[in-house]
């Protein structure tokens, strides 16, 4: 599995091989908490198969999406925290059944010097990552709800590669840091629209 991944990646021979033998595969179910806030990591993850939420928590325990890893990528702030030894400040849920491959953070620094691939790698996880939370900034910033939502839903297709989003009016809103009376109402707008159709759990788009 890893090796696949690999293989699509310009890293040079001998990194691929450090990280095939230092790391180790993690599966994990769909809805499982990988990270959480005020928890230390000593490993960060790459993501094999499946998909990652990555969620800002404030002190009142609403949350807020910052953006979704895929296969291949890991998570800039992750690596950011264990390099620096910081707590953590967000949290990593599962989306789906999800593998990884964990890498502890006592490679990190060496890889950073040996490799410019691996260097090349944190640097455009940065950017991606950067120029996702300038795309969730401008959109609690400029968007009206509606539209929001309905920018939430071509963000879920896009990554999870289904029309179908199986999620209750409750999840979303939690992660839009709205009530479920305003994601219920602007759903139903929605499929008048006949931007999508909704079923028990489910949302189609069309």
């Amino acid at each position: 599995m890893i090796e696949d991944i690999l293989a699509q990646s310009s890293f040079e021979q001998n990194l691929i091989d450090d990280i095939i033998q230092v790391g180790r595969l993690k599966k994990i179910k769909a809805g499982v908490e990988l990270i959480s806030p005020g928890s230390q990591s000593n490993e960060v993850p790459m993501v094999i198969d499946g998909l990652l939420r990555v969620m800002r928590i404030d002190g009142q325990g609403k949350e807020i999406l910052l953006y979704y890893l895929e296969g291949g990528e890991t998570c800039a702030m992750s690596i950011t925290c264990c390099l620096e030894g910081k707590i953590n400040q967000f949290k990593v849920i599962s989306e789906e059944d999800t593998t990884l491959w964990m890498i502890p953070i006592g490679s990190l620094d060496s890889w950073l010097e040996r490799y410019r691939s691996f260097r090349k790698f944190v640097f455009n996880a940065y950017q991606t990552r950067f120029d996702e939370l300038l795309e969730t900034i401008d959109s609690v910033t400029f968007l009206k709800m509606d539209e929001r939502l309905y920018k939430y839903l071509l963000d879920q297709k896009q990554a999870t590669g289904s029309f179908s989003i199986h999620k209750t009016h409750q999840q979303i809103a939690k992660e839009l840091s709205t009530s479920r009376v305003v994601i219920s109402r602007l759903l139903k707008q929605l499929e008048r629209e006949e931007k999508i159709e909704q079923y028990r759990n489910k949302i189609d788009i069309l």
